[in-house]
């Protein structure tokens, strides 16, 4: 992470159905991981869960608002072995374009203190912001640059091979 870049660290726990034969999280699993993350730190919550600073997208198609994902890639550094304590998801804004951002995740090992985080996994998507109506993209509004702004960094660099 650099200098001056603020993140969001979301807690998720794993369930034993997100692993596979290999005794590890499967990459399916992965994704919802990802998607667990993303609603919890940029969707309204509509009862008293506790929320972040950057959930200011109305929840669910009723509020006129769809988020799809236009491009996903994970790059996956360990396997992520099952464990009770959560996860720790970090989240940033790569880019915030007109109707798209990119959402930015690196997956840690839990935060215990005892010993360093493994780093897991990196991901990165690109989502559009869609009016449920017409289905056709929306500009990014006022709120959500003003709450997301402060996440803005660098994207992942991923490692490719030649």
């Amino acid at each position: 992470m650099a200098e001056g870049e603020s993140r969001l660290h979301i807690p998720i726990h794993l369930r034993w159905g997100d692993l596979d034969a290999f005794n590890h999280v499967n990459n399916t699993s992965m994704l919802k991981l990802l998607e667990e993350a993303r609603v919890r730190a940029f969707w309204e919550a509509d009862d008293a869960e506790p929320q972040y600073p950057t959930a200011v997208v109305p929840a669910g198609a009723a509020a006129g608002v769809l988020t799809l994902i236009a491009r996903q890639e994970i790059e996956y550094l360990h396997p992520v072995p099952y464990q009770r304590a959560p996860l720790d998801v970090q989240l940033w804004f790569g880019s915030l374009g007109g109707s798209s951002m990119e959402v930015c995740y690196e997956v840690f090992s839990p935060l215990t203190g005892e010993r360093p985080q493994t780093l897991y996994a990196r991901s990165s998507a690109v989502v559009v912001t869609v009016d449920a109506t017409t289905g056709r993209p929306m500009r990014l509004t006022e709120r959500m640059r003003e709450a997301w702004e402060p996440y803005l960094g660098q994207p992942i660099a991923y490692a490719r091979r030649r």
